[in-house]
């Protein structure tokens, strides 16, 4: 992939600097370099298959796996051991799986020209060297392709868009089987800007490495940027040191915005919107001392390199301000579905790409609405989560918001939220009241629900199918507001 020569040139100039760091452990670019040229020296698969939890090693097998013109395909290794296998088995018999940590897969061996002299080295731009899988335990999930023209047009977008240097450290404290962090270590590969994770996610070790390691980027979504803002500011964790903190996979609230300015007071604080499928496509900074700007849709403007468009299902453009599917062009899109497309992922109107999330343009802005298969349609209205769960943000009392449809005989679906309180307790009453003069009466909640904590996915994202199942399952971390 195209952080490879760009490696090799890091490992040249810089042999005994930093390149990733993981819980402590240190691992410098020339050793880097070495030790994923012995992997692929070796012989290593067509397809490397690669399941294993945060480290040192992850960095190194990643490396590998892509030397050349090989692909790698990088799973979440809490998947259950029979989905991986379906996964392999897919793949074909070109695909072999990293032993752990022992070493590379034994897989069939490189075709020549695929390691120059010896040494790691970037295949072709356009061939691929990624295979991305979406989310999923219970059934197996989609499979994607990158080339690595996509990923290098990437990297050059969000360098310019996040100001990533060489003198800044980032640290990516999620899994990186997960995109957004797999991306962070790739793209610090490619830039010469040191990377750190953890083996394990821990609120006092992100802490601990942002007070004593001179961290001054981070890359996270926004669960984990509250959860680290509010107890930094009950511990006294120093961040003042961290220049720019980079969010994405949900809006920012209000009060997760007000919290991280309190604590990284220096941050320019960034989130955008973006797919595994699409790359990036919009984004907005909040500089260190401007006003908040929370509550809203907007997401700000394209990236560079990117074109956006609001399309209707028959891909006819629409006028500024009217709903429809966001549309991308950009050199960044992924190549499509090796299995699991269903036609309505990932669509194409002339050469501009939709993965069915909705939203419009506003004097050159992209405002997210929310995915087409999240919206409620109750009593023959759309109703987009997103928009009641900003609204409801806004009310005095709620700390977070989660809405979702629920089957409803009379109306299809009906509106439900859950609740996490800010302080103290919120009563179905006061909620209400709160969204009389923001949200239109046919999109309001029709109950209301206290949750003891988010409903996440193992990524760290807000699932409203968890909430579904625990209001179903009358599960203990569900009380009916009243």
């Amino acid at each position: 992939m195209p952080f490879l020569n760009r490696l090799q040139r890091w490992a040249d100039e810089r042999p005994d600097d930093t390149a990733v760091v993981v819980a402590g452990k240190r691992l410098s670019w020339s050793g880097l370099r070495d030790e994923a040229e012995a992997i692929a020296a070796g012989g290593a698969a067509e397809i490397t298959v690669l399941a294993e939890r945060n480290s040192t090693h992850f960095a190194v097998a990643f490396a590998a796996a892509v030397a050349g013109e090989r692909q790698c395909a990088v799973l979440d290794p809490t998947w259950p051991e029979q989905l991986r296998a379906e996964i392999v088995h897919r793949l074909g018999p070109a695909a072999e799986a990293v032993p752990g940590r022992a070493g590379a897969a034994a897989g069939a061996p490189a075709a020549d020209g695929r390691l120059a002299d010896g040494r790691l080295a970037d295949g072709d731009p356009e061939s691929s060297f990624l295979i991305g899988l979406t989310s999923g335990t219970t059934s197996v999930p989609k499979a994607f392709t990158r080339s690595r023209r996509s990923w290098q047009q990437s990297f050059e977008a969000s360098m310019e868009f996040f100001g990533l240097s060489q003198e800044d450290k980032t640290l990516a404290p999620g899994p990186l089987a997960a995109s957004l962090n797999l991306y962070a270590l790739a793209e610090c590969l490619y830039a010469g800007s040191e990377f750190h994770t953890l083996e394990s996610f821990d609120v006092g070790d992100v802490h601990a490495a942002i007070s004593h390691d001179g961290i001054t980027r981070l890359v996270l979504v926004p669960t984990m940027l509250r959860l680290f803002s509010e107890r930094g500011l009950t511990g006294c964790v120093d961040a003042s040191g961290l220049r720019s903190i980079i969010c994405a996979g949900s809006k920012l609230d209000a009060r997760t915005l007000e919290a991280a300015r309190r604590w990284a007071p220096n941050a320019t604080i960034f989130e955008y919107y973006g797919a595994s499928e699409l790359s990036f496509v919009s984004g907005t900074g909040l500089p260190a001392g401007r006003p908040l700007d929370a509550g809203g849709t907007g997401i700000g403007r394209p990236f560079p390199g990117v074109d956006v468009r609001i399309m209707d299902d028959a891909g006819d453009v629409l006028t500024d301000g009217a709903a429809g599917n966001i549309s991308v062009r950009s050199g960044m899109v992924s190549n499509g579905y090796l299995w699991g497309d269903d036609g309505q992922a990932l669509r194409c109107f002339n050469g501009w790409f939709t993965v069915g999330d909705q939203g419009y343009l506003e004097n050159g802005e992209l405002h997210i609405l929310g995915r087409r298969a999240d919206m409620i349609i109750t009593a023959g209205k759309n109703v987009y989560p997103h928009e009641v769960e900003l609204a409801l943000a806004s009310v005095p009392g709620v700390a977070s918001a989660v809405a979702a449809g629920m089957d409803d005989d009379v109306r299809g679906q009906r509106v439900v939220a859950g609740i996490v309180p800010s302080h103290g307790g919120v009563t179905a009453t006061q909620l209400k009241t709160g969204l009389e003069e923001i949200l239109p009466k046919d999109k309001r909640p029709l109950q209301y629900f206290a949750l003891a904590e988010l409903p996440l996915t193992d990524r760290g994202k807000i699932s409203r199918r968890v909430m579904l199942d625990w209001i179903t399952a009358r599960d203990s971390r569900v009380r009916r507001l009243v």
